[in-house]
């Protein structure tokens, strides 16, 4: 298993009538959170993009437990709990400044080859850089 944490501040725009955050962000936050997690162990999206690699997101699941709010501090515990092949699946917990859970999710992107339009394996020096963590 791999694992990073981020943390973001919620910006009123992010917040629905009710003072919520809208639901539909955390998606977005998600996004940074994993791409940070890989951006920290010299990976990135636009290098596999550049290679002829793409990830789009195939599978999305998430359990609200409590709102955020307006000006909280989220702390996003990202993991990569399997070894990636054709797709790669990412864990994430949710957790305001009082270490209070907010949710849970997963998330799933496969690889696909640009050219082809198919899913493929990941890219060899993907596997490379990810693979130490699993061993």
């Amino acid at each position: 298993m791999f694992q990073d944490e981020i943390k973001l501040r919620v910006r009123y725009s992010e917040t629905d009538k009710m003072g919520y955050v809208y639901y539909g962000n955390y998606a977005a936050y998600f996004e940074v959170a994993r791409v940070e997690l890989l951006r920290s162990i010299e990976l990135n999206y636009k290098k596999m993009e550049d290679e002829g690699i793409m990830m789009p997101v195939v599978d999305y699941h998430i359990r609200y437990i409590k709102p955020a709010f307006y000006d909280d501090e989220l702390k996003i515990i990202t993991k990569i709990v399997n070894l990636p092949s054709s797709k790669i699946e990412f864990a994430y917990e949710t957790y305001n400044q009082h270490d209070e859970l907010l949710n849970r999710a997963e998330v799933t992107l496969v690889f696909v080859n640009m050219k082809s339009g198919k899913p493929c394996r990941g890219p060899e020096s993907f596997m490379k850089k990810i693979y130490p963590y699993f061993e």
